[in-house]
């Protein structure tokens, strides 16, 4: 099961590769899903110490006050017997480490650049790989020591701010929290024990070490903490003898530390019997053995939030669109295939498959009969406009039996009205057509991502609803002017005669011109009026769709589908010019869905394997 350390441990490094780790996120981070086991102690608790003999190596750097000023996220991978030992950070992807010494410079100079050559911390990871045979599948977090008390050059808050650095890694359900702490002091002044108790207080998740062992006063020891009956946790205490720093000055190597580690143990009385389950080595076994047992307890968990993931990073980088094509012709297809789904939501939209299509209906059913009625056609047929008319037709020679003149005229002054109702119509379904275009822009995904084709399409398109507004304009008026060149003759045949009627043929042509003749000739021009208007409210509805909706289903585009077809590889580049953060953007979500698919393809391997 070693393979499922080294699983975890390359999904990690791929989502700190990614900038995954740590991301505001609806979902958790796949970083925060996977087990990790984060090491907290006090200052100067041989923390430290206790990594390095883990190792086997000496790299971490060393001194006085707060030396670890940044979460060192260390991954071991154990490679086989014979290969050289190496390191590799992740800031620094190319170069290889075989100098530990190096190692340790490389940390410091990290930090540095992160926090500058002061005493402040940093939340900022830096992320260590070791590759070596002597090590076990293991990944570390070495988080800076807690403190009591500032420093010189250390802001006040600095003691809150280690802490809460420490609470963030700890408090993770998934982190497995590795508590460091001196056993030649009173283990309830521990800070590692005090902290870890808050966040895990059964014990569920603690492993507690006890260092400097071999450092407490003469006739103490620490057998009832290490047997577990003075401070119990669900695991084993673990002691460790580390190196001295005399030991260090004299650069005493890990293996001859290591060695003298099992001679103490083995040798003193008071942990002979426990000697097979304490030291470092012991020690990395343990955890290794339990970051595996975690990490397989927790892989239902991983895979739910792996699939999640994959299918919103799918969902985003479908709303985000394709990429560009390179080509001229690529490009031009692209441009075609986006304005076609454009004009297919703009036809759904008339079509009632989306709203705002019953609008237009609604202009022909209510907004152009309520114009129409408010036509002041009283105006026009008022009695003193009809003498005027009808006098004026006449001229100097009287109508002998009917004023046809006069009808014509009534009839034509009042039917002119009706082309502000007619006009109106028009401007009111081109303005809808126009909100429809506007409503279908925004609603086409792929538009969103090119900014210029999006200002193209929606010119090119209000252009071509203003060419068919003005023909749709002429055509309207042409019904109305129709009614005014030509009268429908039955209308008027039908009418009854003066004589049939009772009137008197003898009398002078002035009586012609009383009240009642006039309010006839009223009624009469009104009732035809009427007609008119009762066959232009189902007329100009025909004509308006026929130029104006009709067309824009049919052509909307078409004009410039022809100038696209002119255009030069350097225009159609610059429609198809993205936002850059849109760009960057997508390239990372694809870079994200791919290590996902690939940890859910490993995850469901090691899954079924089980």
């Amino acid at each position: 099961m070693e393979n499922l350390i080294s699983l975890v441990n390359k999904i990690q490094r791929a989502c700190t590769a990614l900038g995954d780790h740590g991301e505001a996120s609806a979902l958790p981070t796949l970083w925060d899903s996977l087990p990790a086991i984060a090491v907290v102690g006090g200052q100067s608790s041989g923390k430290s110490s206790v990594l390095e003999s883990i190792v086997g190596k000496d790299f971490l750097p060393r001194g006085s006050g707060i030396v670890t000023r940044r979460p060192l996220v260390l991954q071991l991978h154990k490679l086989d017997e014979g290969s050289r030992e190496y390191a590799e950070f992740l800031h620094l992807q190319r170069k290889r480490f075989t100098d530990f010494a190096a190692v340790r410079k490389e940390i410091q100079d990290e930090t540095d650049r992160e926090t500058g050559r002061s005493k402040q911390i940093s939340s900022v990871p830096i992320h260590l790989s070791i590759y070596s045979p002597n090590v076990v599948n293991l990944t570390l977090i070495d988080l800076p020591g807690l403190t009591k008390v500032a420093v010189e050059g250390q802001p006040d808050s600095i003691v809150q701010d280690i802490e809460n650095m420490v609470r963030s890694y700890i408090e993770k359900p998934n982190s497995i929290i590795l508590a460091i702490s001196p056993a030649n002091q009173d283990l309830a002044t521990s800070d590692a024990i005090k902290i870890s108790r808050e966040v895990d207080p059964t014990g569920e998740r603690t492993i507690g070490v006890l260092t400097k062992i071999d450092l407490m006063d003469k006739g103490t020891d620490a057998v009832d903490i290490l047997e577990g009956k003075a401070y119990r946790l669900k695991f084993p205490w673990v002691g460790v003898v580390n190196r001295s720093q005399a030991d260090i000055n004299k650069n005493v190597d890990m293996i001859a530390a290591r060695r003298r580690e099992r001679e103490y143990f083995a040798n003193t009385p008071e942990y002979k019997h426990l000697a097979h389950r304490m030291g470092s080595e012991h020690l990395a076994k343990i955890l290794s053995k339990h970051l595996e047992t975690v990490i397989k307890s927790k892989i239902p968990g991983i895979q739910s939030l792996i699939n999640k993931t994959v299918a919103e990073l799918e969902t985003e980088l479908s709303r985000l669109g394709k990429p560009i094509a390179a080509d001229a012709g690529g490009k031009l297809y692209s441009i075609m295939e986006i304005c076609r789904l454009f004009d297919q939501i703009f036809k759904e939209h008339l079509d009632g498959v989306r709203s705002g299509g019953d609008r237009i209906y609604n202009v022909f059913d209510n907004q152009l009969p309520a114009a129409l009625k408010r036509l002041q056609f009283d105006k026009q047929l008022s009695m003193e406009n009809i003498r005027k008319l009808i006098t004026e037709a006449d001229g100097y020679q009287p109508h002998l039996i009917a004023p046809e003149q006069g009808y014509r005229r009534l009839i034509e002054s009042t039917l002119v009205t009706i082309r502000g109702p007619a006009e109106a119509s028009v401007d009111a379904v081109h303005a809808l057509l126009k909100d429809l275009v506007h409503k279908a822009i925004n609603e086409t995904v792929e538009l969103k991502q090119y900014p210029a084709l999006r200002v193209e399409v929606g010119n090119a398109a209000i252009d071509s609803l203003d060419r068919m507004r003005d023909q749709s304009k002429k055509a309207a008026l042409q019904l109305v002017d129709m009614e005014c060149s030509y009268l429908t003759v039955d209308f008027f045949r039908k009418l009854p005669q003066d004589v049939e009627k009772g009137g008197n043929p003898t009398h002078s042509i002035f009586d012609r011109y009383n009240d009642s003749y006039l309010r006839r000739i009223g009624t009469t021009v009104l009732s035809y009026i009427n007609m008119v208007c009762a066959g232009l409210r189902n007329s100009i509805p025909k004509s308006v769709v026929y130029c104006q909706v009709r067309e824009a289903k049919r052509s909307l585009l078409d004009h410039f589908f022809a100038e696209l077809g002119k255009m030069e590889q350097k225009k159609l580049s610059s429609l198809l010019n993205e936002d850059p953060a849109v760009m960057e953007r997508r390239t990372a979500l694809a870079k994200r869905l791919e290590l996902y698919r690939a940890a859910q393809a490993e995850i469901d391997t090691v899954a079924w394997s089980k």
